[in-house]
């Protein structure tokens, strides 16, 4: 079963690699590029692959070119133009679709989240704030500016890449990748005096503990719910789920 994984998480790299030893499946593994030096599986040069496909119509190209029996769509939760691409390349192509989507965070007793449907609404709750505290802002780079309006608060923003766009009058850039312990994460929040949080509920443990920080501190989080998964496609949340949603298609298409 040849087997194309949209990566872009540490859970698709960890599919990956756990793909990589049955002997049934043959993986090729694809980034967007969009990241520099990006972590990659542990698979053969020949079975990865970087870069854009060009849309949807490359997209189905690559999966009738390549003989691809299952496209496993396991970007990152708010990968939402990819995701997109997906279902309807794997709709052209005649290919079956999996959606890899660890499950949200959920908040936990003395948590203070407010959630909201995107990263624009975000930026306009903490633009409120009546104080002057630092926000921690963790959305990525791609969306930052949806803060550049707002001279009144400091900002500390952390991105795995430095961010291009508009920013804030008054910031600091952090560049870094997790995971992150409890106890940095509070280290960080304390030297900054954060006052205030901004992230996406991507879900998972390598971002976590800047919520057990938040939680700690006693500050407000402003939580950017995920969107939904398109309807009809195939979810699945572990590596197990994964494996038996697939050998469930091997059956079928058996009898």
């Amino acid at each position: 079963m040849r087997i194309l994984i949209l990566g872009g998480t540490a859970q698709a790299r960890e599919l990956a690699t756990g793909l990589r030893s049955r002997d049934e499946y043959r993986i090729i593994f694809s980034l967007a590029g969009r990241t520099h030096e990006p972590a990659l599986p542990d698979l053969p040069r020949e079975q990865l692959r970087v870069g854009g496909f060009g849309g949807v119509e490359g997209l189905s190209g690559y999966l009738r070119a390549e003989s691809i029996d299952v496209l496993i769509d396991a970007t990152h939760p708010f990968a939402r133009v990819m995701s997109a691409h997906a279902v309807d390349a794997a709709r052209t192509a005649g290919v079956r679709l999996l959606a890899l989507r660890r499950p949200a965070w959920t908040a936990q007793p003395g948590d203070r989240w407010t959630h909201v449907p995107d990263v624009q609404t975000a930026a306009e709750h903490v633009a409120a704030l009546a104080d002057d505290r630092c926000v921690f802002v963790t959305t990525g780079r791609m969306e930052l500016a949806a803060y550049a309006g707002d001279e009144r608060h400091p900002y500390l923003i952390r991105a795995v890449t430095a961010p291009d766009g508009p920013l804030p009058p008054r910031h600091t850039v952090v560049l870094d990748r997790g995971p992150y312990s409890i106890e940095a994460e509070s280290d960080l929040m304390a030297r900054h005096d954060v006052g205030a949080l901004v992230t996406k509920n991507g879900g998972g443990s390598a971002t976590a503990a800047k919520l057990t920080a938040a939680r700690r501190r006693g500050i407000p989080v402003t939580m950017v719910d995920p969107p939904a998964p398109a309807p009809g496609v195939e979810t699945a949340a572990t590596m197990a789920d994964v494996l038996r949603l697939l050998e469930l298609g091997s059956e079928t298409s058996r009898r």
